[in-house]
């Protein structure tokens, strides 16, 4: 199934290395992020992925490949931290809404405006039309102090999955997401590398952090297994994270 592949958050990360291998893998690859990158065999668009407008413009370029927008990623996000009530007072109302706005709104903008782009598409020997990958996080199992935010929006993605999966069936796009624990990502490069260690010493095997190819290298794997529908897939060493 190649043809036309967007990549939501691909200036960097999990994002970036998704728009990399689908376009080794042959898809026409469009990235859209807040900031203008565009990997080797990659567009770029720039926008906010909660915003109607700009998204549609991403999913009309991403539509200009030979064969259609086949498939959608949604890997844009943000994690701040923040308890509900601590130090510095009670949680921001405003910052709450924001990481909902980004996270979960942001991921079922794509996945509206991109379904019905596949949803012209010629279904291919197995009915498909396309794959919308979402990302969900550990935070929506086990979320530690601070993520209530996070949790909430990766829990909402989760949620969301099966239900979009359902709702998609009848014209034939299937729906999956994935749940990384802790990957290397710009996020956790901010960090101490004593923070780093200490994170990668709690995933039980193998005992370091996520790679960003790895992530990448099972979007590639869920597009091209076709049974895969509706559901959410861990990528974390079976980790479980702890309160703290």
């Amino acid at each position: 199934m190649n043809g036309g592949a967007l990549v939501t958050g691909g200036a960097s990360g999990l994002g970036a290395a998704t728009g990399a291998t689908l376009a080794e893998a042959g898809y026409d690859v469009v990235l859209f992020d807040r900031d203008r990158a565009a990997g080797p065999g990659c567009r770029a668009v720039v926008g906010d992925v909660a915003d109607e407008a700009a998204v549609g413009a991403a999913v009309a370029a991403a539509e200009e490949a030979a064969d259609g927008l086949r498939v959608a990623v949604a890997c844009a996000g943000v994690a701040p931290s923040e308890r509900i009530v601590g130090s510095r007072g009670v949680h921001d109302l405003a910052r709450f809404e924001h990481v909902l706005r980004v996270n979960l709104a942001g991921t079922f903008n794509l996945l509206r405006l991109a379904a019905a782009a596949m949803a012209a598409n010629e279904p291919d020997d197995d009915g498909c039309r396309g794959v919308i990958v979402c990302t969900a996080s550990a935070a929506a199992y086990e979320p530690q102090v601070g993520q209530a935010a996070y949790a909430a929006s990766k829990g909402g993605v989760v949620s969301l999955t099966l239900c979009a999966a359902r709702d998609l069936a009848s014209l034939g796009i299937r729906v999956v997401s994935i749940a990384p624990g802790v990957m290397e990502t710009p996020m956790l490069a901010a960090m101490p590398e004593q923070v780093r260690e200490s994170l990668a010493a709690t995933v039980p095997f193998p005992p370091r952090l996520g790679r960003p190819q790895e992530f990448a290298s099972l979007v590639e794997s869920i597009v091209r297994n076709p049974y895969l529908n509706g559901e959410t897939i861990r990528l974390d060493g079976a980790l479980r994270m702890p309160p703290r």
